[in-house]
């Protein structure tokens, strides 16, 4: 009977893993494929990709959507930030839930509805849609990934840590600097490359905010699609495929250094 389940759950995980995986693993095979048609392999070659960066219309989506992704996770995690230390820091002031509401919002409301409300209030303030409306939705949607990411390790942080700076006379903003930020940093930085990610990945609420000269290259892939596949979209979704993947291969890499060298401050602490 263990046998059985073994190679039940093995299987299971096989076909579940290929079932995410495959479609992805094709599409960056096929986008080294000699011939135009994206389902008939032709041979191996790399024109597609000679001819993406060629392709004024994907190159210039490509630049809007690298500005809007590192403005809006860079803000969104300032902003994210501050929040965590709010909800976690002062946990009695009047109109929390009320603000608890209003950060977290974004992670339970679906996106045509975010992405309708932002339309509505940037007509009515008139604000013209472009690269700024689509920026400051993307900040609205991404900022509330990074609360709860900062969040959650703040809820674990030692705050005698924080209270043996402030005893020795360091100033709060120092003691955050100096003793907080560094050990929260690792958590910054995830939610940092969290909502890059997203960034990259958001259509309904860009197709919602964006304007004439601020087609990101999700709107601009779909489009596209929308009157076939070609290999050249194949290029370019490989291309965000790893620089999502190198992304999330830098992050780990910080996060387990940063690790490796907290346990061994803890153990030279230890020693002394």
């Amino acid at each position: 009977m263990n046998a059985t389940w073994s190679r039940f759950n093995v299987i299971s995980i096989v076909l579940g893993f290929a079932f995410l995986y495959l479609p992805i693993v094709l599409l960056v095979v096929f986008s080294f494929n000699e011939s135009k048609l994206v389902t008939v392999w032709g041979g191996f070659s790399t024109k597609w990709y000679v001819s993406l960066f060629h392709n004024r219309g994907l190159m210039d989506a490509t630049w809007v959507t690298a500005r809007v992704g590192v403005i809006s996770a860079t803000v969104a995690t300032v902003l994210g930030t501050l929040a965590a230390l709010t909800l976690t820091r002062y946990t009695r002031f009047r109109g929390r839930l009320l603000f608890s509401g209003m950060v977290f919002a974004p992670l339970v409301m679906p996106e045509v509805i975010t992405g309708l409300s932002l339309l509505l209030l940037f007509v009515a303030v008139g604000l013209d849609r472009g690269f700024l409306t689509v920026t400051l939705a993307h900040t609205t949607l991404t900022m509330c990934f990074v609360a709860v990411v900062v969040q959650s390790r703040l809820i674990t942080f030692d705050r005698s840590l924080e209270e043996a700076a402030m005893d020795l006379g360091a100033p709060p903003v120092r003691t955050f600097f100096q003793i907080t930020l560094p050990v929260i940093m690792p958590a910054i930085v995830s939610g940092w490359m969290l909502a890059f990610t997203l960034s990259l990945d958001d259509l309904v609420i860009a197709s919602f905010t964006s304007g004439p000269g601020a087609t990101t290259l999700p709107m601009k892939i779909y489009s596209q699609v929308r009157l076939g596949v070609t290999p050249e979209i194949n290029a370019a979704c490989t291309i965000l495929i790893a620089v999502v993947a190198v992304g999330v291969i830098i992050a780990s890499l910080v996060n387990k250094s940063r690790e490796v060298q907290r346990q061994r401050d803890e153990q030279a602490a230890q020693r002394g």
